[in-house]
């Protein structure tokens, strides 16, 4: 059986702060604000996933009130997803991603996030996708101010 989930994170971005999208490090002045490293690409695939799998959300794995969480690389988190997946017998068909960002540029670390992502989840680069746009300026993304993502994942079910 075929099963879909989506996902959606937003974070706002400011100094001080490391950027990381989709497991990958980006040269950056301002970084994304949240409990964990706040990679919003991660996020939204592990809501995904978690959709998929009928296993909640990633708030209700991870609370951002919980210390154990704080500063954890969100690879390590989408990892702990990854066994929740595998321990209910599913696996990762595909993964399509939507960046929605007025900076960084990621094309030119599009394939390195792919890899990252395929390595995460166990599955080819082939059936990992990541699109990015901008807001053309409107709302607190076009402004530069904040980062978001939507993810889509399908599982096959034993």
């Amino acid at each position: 059986m075929l099963l879909l989930g989506i996902g959606y994170d937003i974070h706002r971005l400011v100094e001080g702060r490391k950027l990381f999208l989709g497991g990958i490090e980006f040269d950056s002045p301002v970084g994304l604000l949240g409990h964990s490293d706040a990679d919003v690409v991660l996020h939204a695939i592990c809501d995904a996933l978690l959709g998929a799998a009928a296993l909640g959300d990633i708030g209700e794995h991870f609370p951002d009130d919980d210390p154990r969480w704080k500063g954890i690389s969100s690879a390590l988190l989408t990892g702990k997803v990854m066994e929740l997946i595998r321990e209910k017998g599913l696996q990762v068909n595909n993964v399509d991603v939507m960046v929605l960002a007025q900076r960084p540029r990621l094309g030119p670390k599009k394939g390195e996030m792919r890899q990252k992502v395929a390595q995460l989840l166990g599955i080819s680069h082939e059936r990992v996708n990541i699109k990015a746009t901008t807001m053309e300026g409107l709302d607190a993304i076009g402004r530069g101010e904040a980062i978001a993502t939507q993810a889509a994942v399908t599982l096959l079910s034993d």
